[in-house]
């Protein structure tokens, strides 16, 4: 069975303190080591000439025209697996389509020259400057680094009420960037300052909780932009999700049909951020599958928090 990013095809994104802004519960999950050392971050747009360029090159007609990012990964099951499937189709569930909030907004990036899509959070931090995505809208996963990041808050049909927010590094998991892991498909984006506040000065954020008991109802947003979605508008799916028990991952699954360029969206449970949308299996339809936020991704967010 193959596996799929939620970019290009149907499944399916205040300033306080890291203390204050941070939730933790129970020990991580099994399988949230990931791969030793403490992730980097990836210099971006700096200089005011580097902010000025990524403003000026997303134009209206880009934006609209920016594309969700194609997937090149894929995750085989055993033929008991499969047949296991068939025999248990899993349902979907119908996203419902929302009025933008400025917590949440649009990605927009470059990888190999061409313009991408992606959906994004603003999350409360000690810099007060943190958006949380997927990992594979920060880098390719193993690859090079997207260019050209930026966050649109309350992004709709080409509106940008909050301005366009450009990122000065990017930040993913080692275990991402060097293997293309979907359980630590995660990226956070630190952004610059925009009219002299921080993001969450000025649009406020999602306090973001890790090593929280599994299961549970959680909400998933984002900006679907395949068909029959078109990326302009702002949708949400609610569910309880399962654990992954086809291809091998530690993520979650939220039945949800939101389509490419929902990738990154924020999944809330109990007012927190939570996970991710991240990627699909293409024999389970209308089912989205966001990482589990055990202590591996919390390090990286610290990254990226004090960064």
């Amino acid at each position: 069975m193959a596996l799929k990013r939620f970019t290009s095809a149907a499944v399916l994104t205040t300033l306080l303190t890291a203390s204050a802004a941070v939730a933790t519960a129970v020990p991580a999950a099994a399988g949230q080591s990931g791969q030793a050392g403490q992730a980097t971050a990836q210099r971006a747009a700096v200089s005011s000439a580097e902010q000025q360029d990524v403003v000026k090159y997303w134009t209206k007609d880009r934006m609209r025209n920016a594309i969700p990012i194609e997937s090149k990964y894929s995750l085989k099951l055993s033929k008991s697996q499969a047949q296991a499937l068939k025999k248990k189709p899993m349902a979907g569930s119908a996203a419902t389509q929302q009025t933008p909030q400025p917590r949440m907004g649009k990605v927009f990036f470059t990888l190999g020259g061409a313009d991408y899509v992606c959906s994004g959070t603003a999350t409360n931090s000690t810099n007060g400057s943190v958006v949380t995505t997927a990992g594979h809208c920060v880098n390719e996963g193993p690859g090079a680094y997207a260019t050209k990041f930026a966050f649109v808050p309350a992004y709709l049909n080409g509106n940008a009420p909050y301005g366009t927010w450009t990122a000065r590094a990017l930040v993913t998991t080692n275990a991402w960037k060097n293997s293309g892991d979907f359980n630590y498909d995660v990226g956070f984006a630190i952004m610059n300052t925009n009219g002299g506040k921080t993001l969450t000065g000025a649009v406020g954020g999602y306090p973001i909780a890790f090593n929280q008991a599994r299961g549970g109802s959680y909400t998933a947003y984002g900006y679907p932009a395949a068909s029959p979605f078109n990326g302009q508008t702002f949708w949400s799916c609610q569910g309880t999700v399962m654990n992954d028990t086809y291809g091998g991952s530690n993520d979650q699954g939220l039945p949800c049909n939101m389509t490419g360029g929902s990738s990154g969206g924020g999944w809330i449970k109990n007012g927190n951020l939570n996970s991710v949308n991240s990627f699909g299996y293409t024999a389970i339809r209308d089912v989205m599958w966001g990482p589990y936020f055990g202590s591996t991704i919390q390090s990286t967010y610290t990254t990226a928090a004090n960064s």
